[in-house]
Order: structure tokens, then sequence, then C-alpha cells
């Protein structure tokens, strides 16, 4: 509760406390309640008896059951019928509000909870852009786009462990609905970027798997957050294939969709990047 609302409720306690001190509530004239207390409009209707109250709300409940359940039929019927373009327009504009309000309401210095690294624990889901033989000792990360270079930059492991090393331990949330506390060592993306020159005024970032099978598109703002961390361990030991050894995305401000595993090309660009769930009809933003 805010400060604001903790004083209105102490003002609203003393004033209701002065008022039991001078008269109990239960015999306070023409049973005053709270609305009187607070001098609010009130519009009553005329005495009436109990079975004539009951029959009055009942009435109303029945109405409004009947609009509610007319209005969500129409709504129901008026989609189902819709031909598939003025669908996927509908997704399209309510994808496109969510991103503007969360967008909004977004702030670099909001941090979500962190937790005791011994609540982490793991769990593998999702392979798309693991498959396949993969050498990770040849493993090398290319970077696009960075202002002080021509064509791309290869990096090594060693490159990213360069950067300081951040430990978080935050909730991985999944776009399924489940949730876990994960422990995760790495990079912050803000110290990469500024160590390998994000060119200034950059909108995006895109990140794809070597084999190209995923990839994935984020706004500049939120892979900037401090808890957007280009990972190399998990929970105290070197990540495993299935989590993306050996360097992935893991951040605390969007499902894990887009916490791209085995990232191999990543690049800095003004174009809305392509991303591999949203051409699937889920939200490109995906943010929490």
């Amino acid at each position: 509760m805010s400060e604001e609302k903790e004083k209105n409720s102490e003002v609203l306690l003393e004033k209701v406390r002065e008022i039991e001190a001078v008269k109990p509530i239960d015999k306070i004239e023409d049973k005053e309640n709270t609305a009187q207390i607070l001098n609010e409009k009130r519009d009553l209707s005329a005495p009436m008896s109990d079975a004539e109250a009951r029959k009055l709300m009942g009435k109303h409940s029945r109405r409004s059951f009947l609009f509610i359940g007319a209005a969500a039929i129409a709504g129901y019927l008026g989609y189902r019928y819709l031909p598939l373009p003025e669908k996927e327009e509908v997704f399209k504009r309510a994808f496109k509000f969510n991103e503007d309000v969360s967008q909004l309401a977004f702030e670099n210095t909001d941090l979500a909870p962190e937790f005791s690294p011994e609540l982490a624990s793991a769990r593998a889901n999702g392979d798309i852009g693991l498959t396949g033989e993969f050498d990770a000792q040849a493993w090398r990360l290319q970077v696009v786009g960075s202002a002080n270079q021509t064509g791309e930059t290869l990096l090594t492991l060693d490159d990213i462990k360069s950067l300081p090393r951040i430990e978080m331990t935050t909730e991985l949330k999944c776009i399924e609905g489940w949730s876990i506390i994960c422990n995760w060592t790495g990079a912050r993306f803000s110290d990469f970027a500024a160590k390998f020159a994000a060119p200034p005024n950059t909108k995006y970032v895109s990140l794809v798997t070597p084999d190209g099978g995923y990839y994935v598109g984020w706004d500049m703002p939120s892979i900037l957050h401090p808890q957007t961390l280009l990972a190399y361990e998990m929970n105290g030991s070197p990540l495993t294939a299935i989590h993306g050894a050996p360097l992935r995305l893991a951040t605390a401000t969007k499902y894990g969709i887009k916490q791209i595993k085995r990232i191999g090309r990543i690049e800095f660009t003004n174009e809305r990047p392509a991303d591999y769930w949203a051409e699937r009809g889920y939200d490109w933003y995906s943010g929490h």
C-alpha cells in the first residue's frame, strides 16, 4: 500500500472512531453508515418489504446475466465469422496496444525481485535451434552493426567473460503459464553493448542461433535493462547444451520465448527484427 493510501486510511479510521466515541454505531439515528459518515451521495428507494427487495434484486441479476451473456455470444460470433485477415488485424492491434502501454510503464531503474540462490532450480523446455551437430570449441559469436567496425566481429566466450561478472537469481516466466527461480551468471548486455560499440540511438537488437533455426528481436531499452544478461552459467555451473551452452540470454523483463539459447549472432539494427514466435502469432514484445 502506498504512503498516500495509508494516510487516507488512517484519516478514515480516526473519523469513524470520533463518531463511535460520541454515540455507539448501532444507536446512530437512521442507521448511519460509511456513506453518511463521509457525506457521499446516495439515492435510496422507497421503503419496501424483504420480499419486494428480493424480487427487485433477482430482476436486476437476471437482466445483468442476460445482457452479459448476449454480449459474450455476440462477441464470439463476431470474431468466429471474421475473415482471417481481419482476425489477424485484431490481434496485431491488441499486441500493439499492449506494447505501447508496456513501454510507457517501463523504467530501466525498476528491478524485478531477486531471491536466494538456494531456491534456484532448472527445467528444460524448448530445443528449437539446439538440434543437430554443434562444436562448442569452434563456437564464435558474430557481432554485426557495431559502430566502430565494418562488417562483423567474431568473439570467443573468453571475450564475454572479460566483461564484469554479474550474478542474479530471478524468476524465469514461461508464456505457457509456469515459472521457476534460476540463478544466472554472465555479463550485462548493457556492458556488452558499451564494450563492442552499439551505434548511438539504435532501436533494436536481433539475436539468432548458429544454425539460424531460432531468432528473436528485442527493443533496445529492454535489452539494456540491468537484469538482462548474456549468461554462461546457470545455478552455479556452466550452461548445458539443453539450456543453451555456451551462451544464452537471461532476463527478468520478458517471457522465456525471448531468452534465446545458444546465441550465434547479434546484430544492432534500426529495422524491427524478425522473431520466431511473433511470426507464429505471439506478441513480438512479450514483456511481463
